[in-house]
């Protein structure tokens, strides 16, 4: 897929299809460093865990990552995880895993895991968390704020008014009719499939950091942390259909949630259902989640970095590191 998508777009640049093709050979045989090991999983729900970090009588904070890639965004190395740096604070921090779907999860929506998984996660903690989401993660966490009481709700480049989008849409709808009756069958999105549709939202870009990555030394730390990015970014199980299905047609289609007629716990969400205090940081640089899907909390901080560098960029400690902790640490207790 990347190589149809290479050869389209720089059909007539023999020279930059080159040097791209170089940069993906020198990622490919490019040795890796040890992956970050895992935080311990301490709670489950079904095939999802939530792994900890940080004083047992800390404040309780729940991370809520997106499905499509692996929650390793938020804990990705010893120099670059949110989770770790923020349990260091005295917080009692947990990472939510979805895990990875079977096919016997096929017909588990969006809706699903928010009635089914998070909801009864948070019911497990020993007070209510300061929600913390992540991209899709961030929409997830909402509608459970707004069905079940939690201390707090930040969310980082999470998308709300799927309208947002605009001609985006089209190019993720697109992709979703292609991969439809291949994942209908099989009961599962492939992340494969998935990765196409976003390659598609910025196919400059997404060639020429591989063009660039041809000329770093591969074990530089520059290149070190690119690999780590990508093999993050390609990564992650495939999602249940019933997941895609209303992701792309019910979301991304129809802007459901945007609207107010997205229903979870058999009623229709909105944000206003939300109690309790809520921040949103939004990137204005963000092609995965641009800055007008937002929700549009009344707490909004605003970063210049991207989708992934606002979390994990040079910039992140200043622009939400350290802001998120501040406006933690300014919640009143609950016990």
């Amino acid at each position: 897929m990347f190589l149809a998508l290479l050869r389209s777009e720089t059909a007539a640049e023999p020279e930059r299809q080159a040097r791209a093709l170089a940069g993906l050979r020198a990622f490919q045989e490019a040795p890796r460093l040890r992956p970050q090991r895992p935080l311990p999983a301490r709670r489950r729900q079904g095939r999802a865990r939530l792994r900890g970090a940080g004083p047992d009588d800390g404040r309780q904070v729940l991370f809520v990552p997106s499905l499509i890639n692996p929650p390793a965004i938020l804990d990705l190395s010893r120099e670059t995880s949110l989770v770790r740096w923020l349990a260091r604070r005295g917080h009692r921090c947990w990472l939510l895993d979805w895990g990875t779907p079977q096919r016997s999860d096929r017909d588990m929506d969006v809706t699903a895991h928010v009635e089914r998984i998070l909801i009864p996660l948070i019911a497990q903690l020993p007070s209510p968390p300061v929600l913390v989401g992540y991209c899709l993660g961030g929409t997830l966490a909402m509608a459970a704020a707004a069905r079940t009481k939690v201390a707090g709700l930040a969310t980082i480049a999470a998308p709300w008014h799927f309208s947002g989008y605009g001609e985006a849409a089209r190019a993720m709808q697109a992709q979703w009719s292609a991969t439809h009756a291949v994942a209908q069958t099989l009961g599962l999105v492939p992340m494969e499939a998935l990765q196409a549709g976003f390659w598609q939202i910025d196919p400059v870009r997404t060639i020429n950091k591989y063009a660039a990555f041809a000329d770093l030394a591969p074990r530089s730390e520059a290149a070190q942390a690119f690999i780590r990015l990508e093999d993050w970014a390609n990564a992650g199980p495939p999602l249940p259909y019933a997941f895609g299905r209303q992701l792309f047609e019910a979301m991304v289609g129809e802007d459901q949630p945007g609207r107010g007629v997205w229903r979870v716990g058999g009623a229709n969400v909105t944000l206003g259902q939300i109690d309790c205090p809520t921040v949103e940081f939004v990137s204005s640089t963000d092609r995965i989640v641009p800055a007008a899907t937002a929700a549009g909390l009344p707490d909004r901080r605003v970063s210049a970095a991207g989708h992934v560098g606002m979390v994990v960029g040079r910039r992140a400690m200043g622009d939400l590191w350290s802001p998120l902790a501040d406006w933690i640490e300014a919640l009143p207790r609950h016990t």
